[in-house]
């Protein structure tokens, strides 16, 4: 009885998403003059969350002044997609711009409609007479550990020979564990070898030592260069603490990762604060790391990430946008470092909100969890919610790919898509061409 109650309220509260060009409107109004828009999506692989989020930014920034993106990817690799679709690099068109998204998992940031973005978002800027209003593109991720050690010495060459010759001696710290940084993490998190915190450490205090003098130079250029070198060494020091601790609990890195990621967000807000009369930023991550973490039993569980972070800093000035679907198909890999495949996503369990989502209605919508009244009550009650990331493995279901949620209080508002398929990357490996799987799964998984 209580499910058929949820039900009627939802079924007065569902905004239809037709593919309208008002579809987004009352998205838009609770939005209103919010500094921060987060982004979600329910799968590191679905069309239609990539789409979606397209479409509402592109809104967000051309109607309400939005003036930056900020990705779940790593610093250096956007900050070449930054440059290209703010007119300052050598890149000839958005797949070039692109380039540098070669990690696993690359289909996240190298598929068709990511490159549809970025060539809008160029395409925006170059509208523009002033380059002040411009958007950019950033990432947020801490993966990058050597790419981001190869970005600071690139920068201190140029502007301080000197103090880039302590930096690869600083940095040299990790040359005897490879490319992987998990070996450096592995050996270090375990006394095989002395750890590199101190290096990091003082390089990233070395460099903010110095700011001033690297400043004085080309006004805004400068201050970008600068920022962005920053921001490359901060990511080093934090890298080097997460992959010690991955070895020592899920909760502790995947604490570092998001207070790094909600950190490198406030300094983004800071600096672009500096240029503008004031920054607002539309983030693009997953659920699990923008919903609230205190709304989920992953919270009751010591975890935080950047959504409850950023409502603790920024209260209602800050919206939080979830993504659901009930089936269709996804691009995800097997294994961790696997290659891309088109997976099919089996009908959500029962007893989930994407299955009572769908019992309501089939065709997308969207619902306003701020102003639903009673229903709010209602969604306050833990259910379960399902989290694809970058791997999936629909024969462990329920153990892999579901945790319980309280929806009203991890999200402001929900996209729910009934039927959704795999984005696709822009290298098609041959276990994505082959297509979907037939749904042979037992249902009871």
């Amino acid at each position: 009885m209580r499910d058929m109650t949820i039900e009627s309220l939802i079924e007065a509260s569902a905004h239809p998403l037709t593919g309208a060009k008002t579809d987004y409107d009352p998205l838009l109004e609770l939005i209103g003059d919010a500094r921060l828009v987060l982004l979600g999506e329910a799968s590191h692989g679905t069309h239609e969350f990539y789409r979606a989020r397209a479409e509402i930014t592109q809104r967000l920034i051309a109607e309400k002044g939005f003036s930056a993106v900020a990705v779940e990817a790593d610093w250096p690799d956007a900050y070449r997609v930054n440059r290209y679709v703010r007119a300052d690099s050598d890149d000839a068109k958005a797949i070039d711009a692109l380039g540098d998204f070669k990690r696993f998992p690359s289909w996240m940031w190298r598929n068709t409609d990511v490159l549809d973005f970025v060539g809008w978002l160029r395409g925006y800027n170059d509208s523009l007479a002033s380059d002040s209003a411009k958007a950019g593109f950033y990432g947020l991720d801490l993966y990058s550990l050597h790419s981001s050690i190869e970005s600071v010495l690139a920068y201190l060459d140029k502007v301080d020979p000197k103090a880039a010759s302590r930096a690869r001696y600083r940095y040299s710290c990790f040359d005897h564990f490879g490319e992987d940084p998990q070996d450096y993490g592995y050996a270090a998190s375990f006394g095989l070898t002395e750890s590199c915190e101190d290096d990091v450490v003082n390089q990233l205090i070395d460099l903010q030592r110095h700011a001033a003098d690297f400043l004085q130079r080309d006004g805004r250029t400068a201050a970008d260069r600068y920022f962005f070198a920053e921001q490359n060494a901060r990511l080093v020091k934090n890298a080097e603490e997460y992959y010690r601790l991955m070895f020592h609990g899920r909760v502790s890195s995947w604490n570092l990762r998001d207070k790094h990621m909600a950190e490198t967000l406030n300094a983004l807000m800071d600096h672009l604060g500096r240029q503008q009369r004031e920054a607002r930023i539309v983030v693009w991550e997953h659920n699990s790391h923008l919903g609230d973490a205190r709304a989920t039993e992953l919270g009751d569980q010591g975890e935080w990430n950047v959504g409850q972070l950023v409502r603790e800093k920024y209260g209602n000035t800050a919206v939080l946008v979830g993504f659901s679907t009930y089936d269709g198909t996804v691009t995800a890999a097997t294994d961790w470092g696997g290659d891309a495949e088109r997976k099919r996503v089996r009908p959500a369990l029962a007893g989930s909100y994407e299955a009572l989502f769908h019992r309501l209605r089939p065709d997308p919508f969207l619902l306003n969890l701020r102003d639903v009244g009673e229903m709010a009550a209602s969604l306050r009650a833990p259910r379960l919610e399902r989290a694809i990331g970058v791997v999936y493995r629909p024969e462990s279901e329920r153990i892999s790919h579901y945790f319980h949620a309280r929806l009203a209080d991890q999200f402001d508002a929900v996209l729910h898509f009934g039927h959704t398929r795999a984005v696709e990357p822009l290298e098609r490996t041959s276990d994505w061409e082959r297509g979907e799987l037939p749904e042979t799964f037992p249902t009871g998984v």
